[in-house]
C-alpha cells in the first residue's frame, strides 16, 4: 500500500499529477501588439511590438501601376496610343497656329505700320530739302520771287510738319525715334525765322541777307537733314526687322506635322496587321486634316515669303535708291543756287587748290544721285519702273551740260548770264531739275504700289491659316479617338 509523503496533502481524487500553480490575470494586448510566446508555453505570454504598415503609396504611383497593367492587355494599349494620338495632332495644331499668327502680325506690320512710316520718314527728308532748295531759288531772285517759289518752299515745310506730326503719333515716347522728332521740332521753326530774315534783306537790298540764307542753309545741312536721315535709318531698321520676323520657317510645326503624319501612318498600319482591315476611318480622317493643315503651311507660308522677299528687293530697295537719288538732286540744287549766292565767299581747299565750297558738294551730290539712279535702273523689274528712271537719267546729264557752261559764265564775270542758265526759263538748269524730280516722283510713287501690292499678297496668303489649323487639328484629334475608339468597341 503507498503512502503518501509525510507533511503533504493527498491529491484530489480522480487526478494523476498535481495541477499548475495559478498565474496572475493578464491585461489585454494593446493595439499593435500580439501576445509573446513563452517558453515551454505555445499559447500564452507576454506582448510583442508588431512590424510597422508599409508606407501609404502616391496617386502617381497608383496610375503608373494601372498603366502597366492596362499596356499588357490590347484595350489598354488602344487607350493609351489614341491619346498619344490626339494629343500630338493638337501639338501640332496649336505650334503651326501660334507660329503662323506671329508672323502673320509682323507681315501685317511691313504692310501698315513699317513700311507707310519708313516713307513718310523719307517724306520728311525730301521735304525739308525741298523748302532750302526753294528758298535759294526764291534769294536769287531778289525782289522778284515767283510765286511757283514761294509756293515750293510752303509746301515743303507745311509737309515736313505733317511728316513729323505722324512719325511722333506712331513712335514710342521714349525711343530714339521720337528724341530725332522732337529735335526737327525744335529745329524748324529756327530754321524758318532765319529764311524770313533773309528775305526781309535781300528785298531791301542788303547784302546781309545772303549771310542769313547761307547760315539757314547750313543749320539745314549740319543739323536738320542729318536727323532727318536718321530718323529715315531708323525707320527702315525697324521696317527691316518686321520683316525678318515675317520670313523665317515655322520649322517646329512642320516638324510637329511630319512627326504627327508619321504617327498615324503607324497607328494604321498596326491596325491592319492585327485585323486585317485596311482602313480605319477615323485614323484616314485625322492623317487627312493633319496632311492638309502641312501642305497649307508650308505652301501658305512659301509663298508668302515669296511675295514678301518681292516686295523688299523690287519695293522696298528700289524705294531706297529713288529716294537717295530724289534727294541728292534736291540738294544739287540747293548748292547750285548757293554758289551764285555766296559768290565765292565759301571755299573749301583739296590740296593745293582752293574750290567754291557749294560748287564742289553740288558735284559730289550729283555723283550720288547717278550712283542711285544706276542702282535704281537695276532693280526696276518692269517698263513701268524703268522708263522713269532711264528719263531721270537723261535730264541728269542735260543738267551736268548746262551746270557748266553756266559755271563758265560766272567764273567769267557774266553773272547775269548765268543767272539766267540757273533760274531762267527755257534751257535753263531748273528744266532739267523739274524734270528729274518729275520723273522720280513717277518712279517713287509705282515702287510704293508695287512693294504695297507684293507684301499684301503675301499678307493673303497667310490669311486664315492660323485659325484654319487650329480648327483642322481639333477634328484630327476628334477623328484619331474616334478612330481608336472604334475598336475598342469590338471588346466590349
Amino acid at each position: 500500500m503507498t503512502q503518501p509523503p509525510k507533511g503533504g496533502a493527498a491529491p484530489p481524487p480522480g487526478t494523476g499529477a498535481p495541477a499548475r500553480p495559478a498565474v496572475p490575470p493578464q491585461s489585454p494586448p494593446r493595439a499593435g501588439q500580439v501576445p509573446a510566446q513563452r517558453a515551454g508555453d505555445p499559447g500564452g505570454g507576454a506582448l510583442a511590438t508588431s512590424p510597422p504598415p508599409p508606407p501609404r503609396r502616391t496617386a502617381f504611383a497608383e496610375g503608373v501601376d494601372r498603366l502597366r497593367a492596362a499596356a499588357v492587355t490590347e484595350p489598354g494599349r488602344l487607350r493609351i496610343i489614341g491619346a498619344l494620338l490626339a494629343a500630338l495632332v493638337v501639338a501640332f495644331g496649336a505650334v503651326a497656329a501660334w507660329q503662323m499668327n506671329e508672323r502673320a502680325s509682323a507681315a501685317d506690320d511691313v504692310l501698315t505700320s513699317s513700311q507707310p512710316l519708313s516713307s513718310a520718314a523719307a517724306g520728311i527728308y525730301r521735304s525739308l530739302a525741298e523748302a532750302n532748295t526753294a528758298a535759294s531759288s526764291g534769294f536769287l531772285a531778289g525782289g522778284q520771287e515767283t510765286k511757283d517759289s514761294r509756293d515750293r518752299y510752303n509746301n515743303g515745310i507745311r509737309a515736313a510738319a505733317e511728316g513729323l506730326v505722324k512719325a511722333a503719333a506712331n513712335s514710342d515716347a521714349d525711343s530714339p525715334a521720337a528724341a530725332t522728332i522732337g529735335r526737327l521740332n525744335r529745329l524748324l521753326p529756327e530754321y524758318k525765322g532765319l529764311i524770313e530774315r533773309a528775305r526781309t534783306y535781300n528785298r531791301q537790298g542788303f547784302p546781309v541777307g545772303g549771310a542769313y540764307l547761307r547760315y539757314a542753309n547750313e543749320k539745314m545741312q549740319k543739323e536738320m537733314l542729318p536727323a532727318a536721315e536718321d530718323l529715315y535709318k531708323k525707320e527702315n531698321q525697324r521696317l527691316g526687322a518686321d520683316h525678318g520676323d515675317a520670313r523665317p520657317y515655322p520649322w517646329a510645326a512642320i516638324a510637329l506635322g511630319l512627326l504627327a503624319l508619321a504617327a498615324l501612318g503607324w497607328a494604321q498600319y498596326r491596325t491592319y496587321r492585327r485585323t486585317n482591315r485596311v482602313l480605319n476611318h477615323g485614323l484616314v480622317a485625322a492623317t487627312a486634316t493633319a496632311g492638309l493643315v502641312l501642305l497649307w503651311l508650308v505652301v501658305g507660308h512659301g509663298v508668302a515669303r515669296s511675295n514678301l522677299n518681292d516686295a523688299f528687293r523690287h519695293g522696298a530697295d528700289s524705294l531706297n535708291a529713288l529716294h537717295e537719288a530724289r534727294i541728292a538732286s534736291l540738294k544739287a540744287r540747293g548748292n547750285e543756287n548757293l554758289t551764285l549766292v555766296s559768290r565765292g565767299a565759301e571755299t573749301t581747299k583739296v590740296g593745293d587748290e582752293s574750290y567754291d565750297a557749294y560748287d564742289l558738294a553740288f558735284g559730289k551730290n550729283m555723283k550720288v544721285l547717278g550712283d542711285s539712279l544706276a542702282e535704281a535702273d537695276r532693280l526696276a523689274d518692269d517698263d513701268a519702273g524703268g522708263r522713269p528712271v532711264e528719263a531721270a537719267s537723261g535730264d541728269m546729264a542735260e543738267w551736268k551740260k548746262r551746270h557748266a557752261t553756266a559755271r563758265e559764265q560766272d567764273e567769267n564775270g557774266n553773272y547775269r548770264q548765268a543767272l539766267d542758265l540757273v533760274i531762267g526759263g527755257k534751257g535753263a538748269t531748273v528744266e532739267c531739275f523739274d524734270g528729274v524730280d518729275a520723273s522720280l516722283a513717277a518712279a517713287i510713287a509705282h515702287e510704293e504700289r508695287e512693294f504695297e501690292r507684293a507684301a499684301g499678297d503675301g499678307l493673303d496668303a497667310m490669311q486664315y491659316l492660323p485659325q484654319g489649323a487650329g480648327v483642322l487639328a481639333g477634328l484630327g484629334a476628334a477623328g484619331a479617338l474616334l478612330g481608336i475608339g472604334r475598336r475598342l468597341s469590338e471588346y466590349r
